[in-house]
């Protein structure tokens, strides 16, 4: 099977193949795995159609247990890790919450990239920054960002180039809702079939041997006290009393259910699932990023379009390589294991297989990166490091030191 080189992906991203794909199977660590649960504590389940080996197509019970936004998250820290690890150079907008080091909880904070913002290089933190003490979006580079969309992505490409593969919509910008929308064009998810639903129990033994048989009372900060005094008040006035299983301490009975927060009704625990196997389907749409345009002054050539299209393809492909070296422990009691799938070039009902591994894919970037510079497009590899505004800093310090009073109940 051949390697991938410079001039394969350069002949793909022209048109040869529409996506890149690979599918890999992956089985639980143990028994059972514990899927991600959604609003209400459900499971992700539905019925997906499969092909069987004979042609036949079956509906099979099925749970999501990563999905696409989880995915794509997990790929951008994959690819931070390995900008950190100086394996992988490449632009990154960050602000720099620590500063000189005088509030500890700014200090905590530390470095906020576009790799970790909710919304990219479009989050309300970047917003929120200065650039050489000013507003973020006022002055450049991040004024020219007003101006960004699919046909006009060359100061995305600039700024935080994997937001051209994970997709953003710039609602938080001086247009609002109506700001610029760029679709996923790297996408994956791992979904596990043939699952069947488990039960779990949930118990606790007190040391203490504290029972439900002693008056305590909630207190205004949220904490608990013996005297009726310091009690909050209920509508009526009256003293709001609690249990000692309220504030956990006491046994809890072992059970198959607990009590909802919301509805205080009881509802059955999530027992996790058993599968029979569990796939995940990763696919980079070279059309998408065929949509993409990079003007330089004004002008669109084809030669610089389809050069920034090669370094978003190896970015991408780095992203799905450097995240097979973190495997996949998705999350407490869900380990899968397996093999990388093969990589294709998929188009025209054909697929043309190749391989790659993560230190080839960011040599790939980099090859891809030295051509595009040479065609005058910017790919700055130092960082561009915003300082956070002296309100937003406020909002962060104030909002967390009134947490840690509220959960300490001080």
């Amino acid at each position: 099977m051949e390697t991938l080189n410079l001039e394969s992906l350069k002949k793909a991203i022209a048109g040869d193949y529409a996506a890149i794909r690979r599918v890999t199977n992956l089985e639980p660590q143990g028994d059972k795995v514990f899927p991600p649960t959604y609003e209400g504590g459900e499971y992700a389940d539905e019925q997906r159609q499969v092909r069987a080996a004979d042609g036949t197509v079956q509906k099979v019970d099925t749970v999501l247990l990563d999905s696409v936004q989880s995915q794509a998250n997990r790929m951008e820290m994959a690819l931070l890790r390995a900008y950190d690890d100086k394996k992988l150079k490449m632009p990154m907008l960050q602000v720099d919450f620590a500063g000189g080091g005088t509030d500890p909880i700014l200090t905590e904070i530390g470095r906020i990239t576009a790799l970790e913002a909710p919304h990219r290089m479009c989050d309300a933190i970047f917003r929120d920054a200065l650039c050489n003490e000013h507003p973020f979006r006022e002055v450049e580079p991040g004024s020219k960002l007003n101006g960004a969309k699919a046909a006009n992505a060359t100061v995305v490409f600039e700024l935080c180039p994997t937001a051209l593969l994970f997709g953003f919509w710039d609602s938080t910008g001086p247009r609002g809702g109506l700001g610029a929308k760029v679709q996923r064009a790297l996408v994956s998810e791992i979904v596990g079939y043939q699952k069947a639903d488990g039960k779990r129990t949930s118990s606790r033994i007190d040391p203490l041997q504290i029972e439900n048989n002693v008056d305590i009372y909630e207190t205004e900060a949220g904490g608990w006290t013996f005297e009726e005094a310091k009690a909050r008040k209920d509508k009526n006035g009256q003293p709001i009393k609690l249990k000692p299983s309220e504030i956990n301490h006491g046994n809890i009975t072992p059970s198959f259910r607990h009590e909802d927060k919301n509805t205080r009704k009881q509802v059955l625990n999530h027992g996790g699932v058993t599968l029979a196997y569990a796939t995940q389907y990763t696919v980079l749409s070279l059309a998408a990023l065929r949509r993409l345009r990079f003007p330089l002054s004004g002008v669109t050539k084809p030669e610089v379009d389809n050069a920034a299209r090669t370094v978003l393809a190896a970015l991408g492909l780095a992203a799905i390589c450097f995240l097979d070296e973190d495997g996949y422990d998705l999350r407490s009691r869900c380990l899968l294991d397996g093999k990388p799938g093969t990589l294709q070039f998929v188009g025209r009902g054909e697929a043309r297989d190749f391989c790659l591994d993560a230190r080839g894919a960011a040599e790939l970037v980099a090859q891809a990166a030295s051509e595009a510079k040479s065609l005058n497009l910017p790919w700055p590899e130092k960082p561009v490091t915003l300082q956070p505004s002296p309100d937003l800093s406020r909002l962060v310090v104030e909002s967390r030191r009134r947490s840690m009073t509220t959960n300490t109940g001080a």
